[in-house]
């Protein structure tokens, strides 16, 4: 009874501070904005319900109208099919799981390491040409990757860089997203932190691995996610000819879009596509938020 006493009383506690955080919400405004912010999150979570469903749906339920969400006759066919649609390949299948690891692995390293080096002398040091390299990075957000392909492919043919990994993973290096996560996170890094460090004899790369690394956790885990999600589903697109530097999401594209009878094995691969940026983002969600609302507050 002792134990149970402690409990009420925590909870009453609990619900006390509650109460005073909502700055005198009534419970009906607190349902309505449940209800409201509930259906919103339905609508949100329906096309990764159903691309969960379907994969796990026989070809007649895939293609019933209206769409069902639940399957009635759950079925592993559609994994069967594409593992055999898979193995039919001229090029190993391991192959292309290597170009996709490889190219993530890399390129995620790799936008990491250029956006936090370059934003640190952008966020805290002032030098000719720094606030309108920080206006044009800014700017830059506005562009959308599709007008950009023409300038990449051309850049890549001057490089003689077609047709290789580093096709993909330099345009990656260089994404303006990042490189705004990590300087917006960075300036509020208080000056004085820094020129303690100075002071006790920390030069520029000590001060930059041991302290405002660190302190920007949140912020370059955010960008290892956003960049493991897009290198993930990259599929090289117009950039890689040979087959064997192909990355594995172009493969399955292939084999599924080759007909209609295939939906099913396009329907698993949607999946399979879809578990490891999904459960990396799950995992990292904290740290997304964090870095979110940190990027928006003004200097």
């Amino acid at each position: 009874m002792q134990q149970v006493k402690v409990w009420l009383q925590k909870a009453d506690a609990a619900y006390q501070r509650f109460r005073f955080k909502r700055k005198g919400r009534s419970v009906t405004l607190d349902i309505l904005m449940f209800l409201f912010l509930g259906f919103f999150a339905f609508f949100s979570v329906w096309p990764l319900l159903l691309i969960i469903f379907n994969a796990f749906k026989p070809m007649s339920e895939i293609f019933l109208f209206p769409p069902r969400l639940m399957v009635e006759n759950p079925t592993l066919n559609n994994f069967r099919d594409l593992s055999i649609l898979i193995s039919n390949s001229w090029v190993p299948v391991s192959r292309y799981i290597f170009n996709t690891v490889f190219i993530t692995v890399v390129g995620t390293v790799g936008t990491v390491l250029i956006a936090s080096m370059a934003a640190f002398p952008l966020a805290k040091y002032r030098f000719p040409g720094s606030r309108v390299m920080s206006e044009m990075i800014t700017y830059a957000l506005m562009f959308n990757g599709t007008v950009l392909t023409v300038p990449v492919y051309l850049i890549m043919s001057y490089l003689n860089l077609v047709d290789s990994y580093w096709a993909i993973l330099l345009p990656a290096f260089t994404h303006t997203l990042g490189l705004f996560l990590m300087r917006n996170f960075m300036t509020q890094i208080p000056d004085s932190l820094l020129e303690a460090a100075k002071i006790d004899g920390a030069r520029e790369l000590r001060i930059f691995g041991s302290i405002v690394m660190p302190v920007c956790k949140p912020a370059w885990i955010t960008l290892i996610i956003l960049s493991f999600q897009t290198l993930w589903g990259e599929t090289g697109g117009q950039l890689i000819y040979t087959e064997t530097l192909k990355p594995f999401s172009y493969a399955i594209s292939q084999i599924v879009n080759s007909g209609v009878s295939r939906t099913g094995a396009a329907s698993a691969s949607s999946l399979i596509m879809l578990i490891v940026p999904v459960t990396v983002f799950i995992i990292s969600q904290n740290n997304v938020l964090e870095t979110m609302a940190t990027s928006g507050i003004k200097e």
